[in-house]
């Protein structure tokens, strides 16, 4: 349903508030019929899903099937495979004689209704993968495709209504203004991907209810060049970290901070392999390099960078009239240049010279990173970042490694974000019933 009227949204909450109260998303046998409803949905409708990313993102097949198609089915088969092991009775601790006379016993049950709010990097993955879980977790569902890809808001505004059951799932559209009316409402959890100054917004409604919010947002990630580091693999996936969907990415690099002695090595690298990845022609993009979403973001990423004081080493084409914007290397930053301001979520990469020593005070000096890379061959290094930062993950000599790991939940601290989530398997899942899985930071092995 579109948002046409404030007694259209009423209308969907009444709707699955009752069908959730009636027991009907309690039924393992709806659940799974749900999300292979959901296989069916995404398995009909991928040609169609890459034409909506091409023409909101210039996203090419390559970026698409990975991210967006294939991690969508293998979350749902995940959720079918395990839902049975997940809903499953448990039994506290038998040597207590109350627990094993009494007979106590763990059930998990479902919150509620959960309202999910999707973001536009990317605008399937962030909105359904949530879905699957809380479906799989017997709640029923309102989900907010971002209006800022338009056309894969539409395609999802069309095809959630025919593939699944809408007395309990409801997909709806709305801007800001119509988000302030949504969210006056009591739901039973919210899950919100994006910025972390619209997270404010959304915790401050949600506190009104004491209603649970999984935040996932993003922050200033940096990557940590080490002396030791082997620098020529450092570049090559900071390069192609920062390449992929154009730096539009919550776990991407947001700058580097590189011993001096290391420093030209590194950027030389980094040059050589943007070569590579732009097919030899950074002055003119290829058709499969992701673009920027739209003029407000690209105005903003060019304002932040005509502002720096720092030297733009590597540039190429930038044009506002189909939202290109090339990979850009920036050195001599210091603390406090516009590029550090704020997030950068494009494809800018500043370069800071610092030891480990400054690269670390300066982190602690900013919020807490949803993922801090560290790359060096040394564990004493390895160990220091550990113990003298704070984030939501890291990988070692690798970027974004720790959120494909089976079994290991992702998620923020502070400003990048609260509750955790993951896209190998869905822990969100369980976290969307009355209890609280245990906290796992992830650290990235090199490779």
């Amino acid at each position: 349903m579109s948002f046409s009227s404030a007694a259209d949204f009423d209308s969907a909450l009444a709707s699955v508030r009752a069908s959730f109260a009636r027991g009907k998303t309690k039924d393992k046998n709806w659940r799974k019929r749900q999300l292979q409803q959901a296989w069916w949905m995404i398995e009909d409708n991928k040609e169609r899903m890459q034409e909506a990313l091409h023409k909101d993102l210039n996203k090419h097949l390559q970026e698409t099937m990975p991210f967006e198609i294939a991690g969508c089915h293998a979350d749902i088969l995940y959720n079918l495979e395990h839902l049975d092991e997940w809903t499953r009775d448990e039994k506290p601790e038998r040597t207590n004689p109350l627990n094993f006379l009494g007979g106590a016993t763990v059930r998990k049950e479902p919150k509620g209704v959960a309202l999910i709010i999707g973001a536009w990097n990317f605008p399937f993955t962030l909105l359904l993968g949530p879905m699957f879980d809380a479906i799989a977790a017997g709640c029923a569902v309102i989900v907010k495709p971002s209006d800022v890809a338009t056309a894969c808001q539409d395609l999802l505004m069309e095809i959630i209504p025919k593939y699944l059951d809408t007395d309990a799932i409801r997909c709806i559209s709305a801007g800001a203004k119509e988000m302030g009316y949504i969210l006056e409402h009591r739901f039973d959890h919210i899950f919100y991907t994006g910025s972390a100054a619209v997270a404010k917004f959304i915790t401050a409604a949600a506190a009104k209810h004491l209603t649970p919010v999984t935040l996932e947002l993003g922050g200033q990630g940096p990557a940590i060049v080490c002396p030791s580091a082997d620098i020529k693999l450092a570049a090559k996936r900071i390069a192609a970290t920062k390449f992929m969907n154009a730096g539009q990415i919550c776990l991407n690099v947001n700058h580097v901070f590189v011993h001096p002695s290391v420093r030209r090595e590194f950027v030389d690298h980094l040059m050589h392999y943007f070569d590579i990845f732009l097919g030899g022609a950074p002055e003119l993009l290829p058709k499969y390099y992701t673009h920027i979403i739209n003029e407000r973001n690209f105005d903003r990423l060019e304002r932040l960078l005509q502002n720096t004081s720092g030297n733009v080493v590597y540039s190429g084409q930038r044009n506002r009239d189909d939202l290109s914007f090339s990979p850009t290397i920036v050195t001599d930053i210091e603390i406090g240049d516009s590029l550090l301001s704020e997030e950068l979520f494009g494809p800018i990469l500043p370069i800071i010279d610092a030891d480990l020593d400054a690269a670390i005070s300066v982190i602690n000096s900013m919020d807490h990173p949803l993922a801090i890379y560290g790359f060096s061959q040394l564990q004493k290094d390895k160990d220091r970042i550990l113990a003298e930062t704070l984030s939501g993950g890291v990988t070692f000599n690798d970027c974004m490694l720790h959120v494909a790991a089976k079994g290991a939940p992702f998620g923020g601290v502070g400003n990048s974000g609260m509750g955790k989530i993951c896209w190998s398997i869905s822990v969100m899942a369980m976290s969307l019933f009355n209890s609280i899985p245990s906290l796992i930071i992830l650290v990235g092995k090199r490779f």
